[in-house]
């Protein structure tokens, strides 16, 4: 009899209490739901990343033409966002679904070494692929002469010098901690003087080189356009076209009145005499007005390279903004106010807005390039064909 009321309590107990574990089973179920879709657009953008840059990289590596020294720095910069989406985004994805970390110190140490070796290295490239354009575009002839692959090699080399000098430092300070075991993998935001360093080496100077940089560049672009320098001995006809490693053309047009009338003298001898007398023929007048015409469509085309120059460098420049100011802010912020707070959930987006930079890095680098297009072309029919 006993047991026969201590079931029926059991049952009566089971049924009092189902609704409060439904209620439980159903917010696992949502939130489990939630990770797994988090999970899956985190790793279409790591895909997407390891994708874009490996195709960039075989593109480069496949197509002889695009081996110049400007190539090169867009090469090495695609190898660092290639490294990024290896190394680096896939163990984020997993520490930002979980909120835990669960892999211990010395792996903790690796990848937050390596994230911020390999994201100051992505920053930095965009540096020194800026300063590449604005020698060649500001001191064309003599930076032609020393625009070799050494030179780039050099640049390349500085820019993982600093980003390894920066990434260091935190190793020394952590070391104390790896028998202890650990719940969170983060930078540690109370040694000051190192945020202060970390987030000036890797953001703020590069921003302020870069702003500047792109701003001589697009002044140099439009005096390159509108400006109209006198070079006796040239036809006026005369284009020089400076192809920038974004893909876009910077022209400027010599010509002069004097250089005009000289040369549309037949036989390209000066206004005088029986050449003055020809000068007023229908024939004269004809060419005249074709070459006139030549000038105004090398003008045109030259206006139309200016804009999608200055539209290139608004967007490289945009997005390097948009995708890093948020987390170096952020990372700035807290460090130098203790009482300030920012939600897990809100860092997270900021660190996968910057990690996103090395998705858009290969497709503004390669999108607005004429060569590069036309390498991939090549490369998907090629792959086609087999």
């Amino acid at each position: 009899m006993d047991q026969d009321n201590s079931s029926v309590d059991s049952i009566f107990t089971n049924a009092t209490e189902s609704p409060e574990h439904s209620e439980a089973h159903w917010d696992e179920a949502i939130l489990l739901g939630l990770q797994i879709f988090l999970s899956a657009i985190l790793a279409i953008i790591t895909l997407a990343t390891v994708l874009s840059n490996a195709f960039v990289i075989a593109t480069i590596f496949l197509t002889r033409k695009l081996h110049t020294p400007a190539n090169f720095l867009i090469g090495s910069l695609a190898v660092t966002d290639l490294l990024v989406s290896i190394l680096v985004m896939p163990i984020s994805i997993v520490y930002t679904v979980s909120k835990t970390w669960s892999l211990g110190q010395i792996v903790c140490d690796i990848w937050l070494s390596s994230d911020i070796t390999f994201c100051t290295a992505s920053i930095l490239h965009l540096c020194v692929i800026a300063l590449d354009r604005y020698w060649a575009i500001t001191d064309a002839l003599e930076y032609s002469k020393r625009r070799t692959m050494r030179r780039a090699g050099l640049m390349i080399a500085v820019v993982w010098v600093i980003s390894i000098s920066i990434s260091i430092p935190p190793l020394f300070w952590r070391q104390a901690k790896v028998n202890e075991e650990v719940m969170e993998c983060l930078v540690n935001t109370d040694q000051i003087s190192y945020t202060l360093y970390s987030t000036f080496g890797a953001f703020y100077v590069p921003t302020v080189l870069l702003i500047i940089l792109y701003g001589r560049i697009y002044v140099a672009a439009r005096s390159r356009i509108f400006k109209t320098p006198v070079s006796s001995g040239k036809r006026f006809t005369t284009a020089h076209l400076i192809q920038t490693s974004a893909g876009s053309s910077l022209c400027s047009i010599n010509s002069s009145a004097s250089n005009q009338e000289s040369h549309l003298q037949p036989g390209g001898g000066t206004s005088g005499g029986g050449g003055g007398a020809r000068g007023g023929s229908p024939l004269f007048n004809s060419v005249k007005v074709k070459l006139a015409d030549s000038v105004l469509e090398r003008k045109r085309l030259c206006a139309a390279r200016e804009k999608k120059a200055t539209k290139t460098l608004g967007i490289i420049l945009g997005a390097f903004i948009v995708c890093w100011l948020p987390f170096f802010v952020g990372t700035l912020v807290l460090a130098i106010c203790k009482e300030c707070w920012f939600h897990p959930v809100l860092f997270d987006v900021f660190t996968w807005l910057g990690y996103l930079n090395s998705l858009i890095n290969p497709v503004i680098y390669t999108a607005f390039n004429d060569e590069f297009k036309l390498a991939f072309h090549k490369l998907i029919k090629f792959k086609r064909c087999y």
